[in-house]
């Protein structure tokens, strides 16, 4: 089973920046997408960018224009440059990838979240 792993959360003040990672343990899987959501207190998860194969990304509109999703080239981390931070990006992420292995049916996983506030 692919396990996920999320790092780069943390404090910053608003109008800052973080980079957040997200690294599949195996190599051996064709990951088709990868993507981050996050969960504010009291709130649904919702999606934050998506990559998918042939460079597809996606935005929720909140996020466009400050946020950049990418994918390591030849490997299976995704990152989450997110800059111009607001309280309102205040949230626990989440990294997901949708994937095969071998002749299996496609697969979801989700990792662990990291928590990222914005606050002065």
């Amino acid at each position: 089973q692919v396990q996920l792993k999320e790092s780069g959360g943390g404090l910053v003040q608003p109008g800052g920046s973080l980079r957040l990672a997200c690294a599949a343990s195996k190599t051996s899987v064709v990951i088709y997408a990868m993507g981050w959501y996050r969960q504010a207190p009291g709130k649904q998860r919702v999606l934050v960018a998506r990559w998918q194969t042939g460079a597809l990304t996606d935005y929720a509109d909140d996020v466009k224009g400050r946020f950049t999703i990418s994918r390591e080239n030849g490997g299976n981390t995704v990152y989450l440059q997110m800059n111009s931070l607001k309280p309102e990006d205040t949230a626990v992420y989440y990294c997901n990838a949708d994937y095969l292995e071998g002749q299996g049916p496609s697969s979801v996983v989700w990792g662990q979240g990291t928590q990222v506030t914005v606050s002065t």
